[in-house]
């Protein structure tokens, strides 16, 4: 009852705070504002508060669409779809009384970025991307990003509390990007690359925060810390709805980990990912994630965790896939030290989230994925394994012999194991293991693993012991 009474209270302050008295003067959401991008190709909703029973205009790319509130002043409109528009636009809101102009809007491609402190890790890091020891980091970004055809919009997560600053939709470029979302910037710089049309990138993310304040509050209390459930979920993501979007991006789980969440992990994603499509209204938007790169959870002294707490994680994490729409990124090889919670690999996890999109969601024919394990078969003494998303075919991506496999026999107990690639298939064997009847790849906190495909993605992690019980 005391969540029930937390939640509505905090539902009427959101109302006052975005909105405004419902019997007072034309007012829209913070989300919906100058230098906005719109969504193209589907209608686009338009909505706010006014007086009861007032006239709303909307006016938008020789579109006039008008309504009248409701009994407690909430208006909506939808707008035709969109064409693509790089030609900077108005909109003007109105009412007999008042009006809004909104200035400087754009039609293209919008996706909204959440999760804790990775998808957090702002801009104004960008100095720590040049230490890192491998991969083409970007130089000096926040000086040279200068596209004013991506727009970027921060979520404050202090919507809950009333502020007199109004947080508004800016160029991706100067102070504004300091704070913003690497990943989701890199993401938004790799898309507009691609399709040439205008971006707009949304980040709501808290650093340090469970899955389960990203969940509705009216989810079963069972949680590790219930009283937090549906606290950004009300504040953050909510308010944001029904602004149009061509969907999701997900970069969370290391608290969970910490908590040795695993199966319970992949239903509260499903729940947050049904509850997030709800929202918005459709059970098609697409929803893509990370997987968590390797990091020292054993090292962790606040409960028991061992060096596969991380990899039942990774397998609770994968079993997310099952859900239509979803798509995973690997980033086994995105970090430096298995020390470093927060690695500075940004840039390449945005790219990443970008292939995942440009060929799941807008049907480019690339590669956007690493080997995953398809099946196996007993030849012998050996396991032969197959893949999907070979690529252009398997290889090591530092020329050494394949590492992290081991193999088990009937009994369970897992042995390091020698693995070669042929024929596109790898080939994993063992000294002493006469009648193989399982592999585990890259099952460890700090795998990271040289099982490439030639396009440059790593191989995901997989244990096949895991996976046929999960079948049953």
């Amino acid at each position: 009852m005391k969540q029930n009474i937390y939640t509505t209270g905090i539902a009427v302050l959101l109302a006052l705070l975005l909105y405004g008295p419902l019997a007072a003067q034309l007012r829209l959401p913070f989300v919906l504002g100058s230098n906005m991008v719109l969504q193209r190709d589907r209608p686009v909703p338009v909505w706010g508060y006014a007086a009861a029973g007032e006239q709303v205009t909307v006016q938008f790319n020789q579109q006039v669409k008008k309504t009248v509130t409701d009994a407690s002043g909430k208006w909506r409109v939808d707008l035709d779809p969109l064409a693509v528009s790089t030609r900077p636009a108005e909109m003007i809101i109105s009412t007999k009384d008042s009006s809004i102009r909104l200035q400087n809007i754009l039609v293209g491609e919008v996706w909204l970025c959440s999760g804790q402190s990775n998808m957090e890790y702002s801009m104004r890091k960008n100095s720590k991307f040049e230490k890192a020891l491998h991969g083409n980091a970007p130089a000096n970004e926040l000086d040279s990003a200068r596209n004013p055809l991506i727009r970027i919009f921060l979520v404050r997560n202090d919507y809950s509390k009333l502020h007199p600053v109004r947080h508004t939709w800016d160029s991706a470029t100067g102070v504004p990007l300091r704070d913003f979302s690497a990943a989701g910037y890199f993401f938004a710089k790799e898309l507009y690359r691609q399709l040439g049309v205008p971006v707009g990138i949304i980040s709501a993310s808290v650093s340090g925060s469970r899955i389960e304040p990203w969940l509705p509050h009216t989810v079963q209390a069972d949680q590790h810390d219930s009283a937090e459930t549906g606290k950004f979920y009300t504040t953050m993501i909510s308010p944001l709805a029904p602004f149009l979007l061509r969907g999701f991006l997900w970069y969370q789980g290391e608290s969970n980990c910490f908590l040795n969440d695993t199966v319970k992990y992949t239903a509260q994603m499903q729940t947050l990912i049904d509850s997030w499509r709800g929202l918005w209204h459709n059970n098609s938007l697409p929803f893509y994630y990370v997987q968590l790169p390797p990091y020292y959870y054993s090292h962790s002294t606040d409960r028991p965790h061992t060096d596969q707490t991380l990899a039942q994680f990774r397998h609770a994490q994968a079993l997310v896939l099952s859900m239509p729409h979803t798509g995973m990124i690997v980033t086994t090889d995105l970090v430096d030290s298995p020390d470093d919670l927060h690695p500075a690999y940004k840039w390449e996890i945005g790219r990443r989230l970008a292939l995942l999109a440009l060929a799941t969601a807008y049907d480019r024919k690339i590669e956007y994925s690493g080997p995953v394990f398809r099946s196996m078969k007993t030849e012998g003494n050996t396991l032969v394994l197959s893949f999907d998303h070979t690529g252009s075919g398997l290889v090591s991506n530092d020329g050494k012999p394949l590492n992290w496999f081991s193999i088990a026999g009937s009994d369970g107990n897992f042995v390091a194991a020698r693995a070669v690639i042929k024929n596109n298939t790898v080939i994993v064997s063992a000294p002493g293991i006469t009648q193989p009847a399982a592999v585990q790849f890259g099952w460890n906190e700090t795998a990271q693993p040289n099982l490439f495909n030639k396009e440059g993605f790593p191989t995901a992690p997989f244990n096949t012991l895991e996976q046929l019980v999960t079948s049953k």
